[in-house]
């Protein structure tokens, strides 16, 4: 009879427990259908190529500050060319090339073989480059007048393009990457390294 006893006074509780468990998911259901709907977002017939965000203005000012004999090491930029699969007789672009820093070492790089377009948009940078070239005896770097919205480099010329230390003046992002993308061989790499 004890044996009935505590069968019965198990089942009980068993029956009670499976009774709050179901008020339970029910109460969680109802909460779940009372909650807004979303609905997918649609999609503009026409893309807004501007990116509302703040834009440091180009840098004008004395072009050895790049020169920091830390530079290399702290930008790991070996390693950074590495990735890139910078090597002998690949043409590379320098986007905001500046001094001219990362358009030598990248030039080193690719060797007698290989091209280094150094992009600027600032005349008298293309300038200092071009004289930089001329006194380091380099004959595979060519300089490249962007504008503000198009780096103006021809169609599948690159295998690589870094972006060194110039996103965050690019006023035009959304322009300068749709238009630096038909410069792209196929299977081409792009490096940004900012801020």
């Amino acid at each position: 009879m004890k044996k009935f006893v505590i069968g019965l006074v198990l089942a009980k509780l068993a029956f009670l427990s499976l009774v709050a468990f179901t008020a339970c998911q029910t109460a969680q259901l109802s909460q779940l259908e009372t909650l807004p709907t979303v609905s997918p977002t649609a999609t503009p017939s026409k893309t807004d190529d501007n990116i509302n965000r703040p834009v440091s203005e180009p840098y004008t000012g004395d072009l050895s500050i790049f020169e920091d004999e830390n530079r290399a090491k702290n930008l790991q930029i070996d390693r950074v060319m590495d990735i890139l699969k910078i090597s002998e007789g690949k043409s590379v672009a320098d986007l905001g090339a500046g001094s001219g820093w990362f358009t030598t070492r990248a030039a080193k790089r690719v060797g007698g073989k290989g091209k280094v377009y150094a992009v600027e948009i600032n005349q008298e940078y293309i300038n200092y480059i071009n004289e930089r070239a001329k006194k380091e005896n380099f004959t595979n770097i060519q300089t490249v007048l962007g504008t503000e919205d198009n780096p103006k480099l021809s169609a599948k010329s690159v295998d690589a393009v870094l972006i060194l230390k110039t996103y965050h003046e690019i006023g035009q992002p959304v322009k300068v990457l749709q238009n630096l993308r038909k410069s792209l061989k196929k299977d081409a790499l792009l490096g940004i390294i900012d801020r």
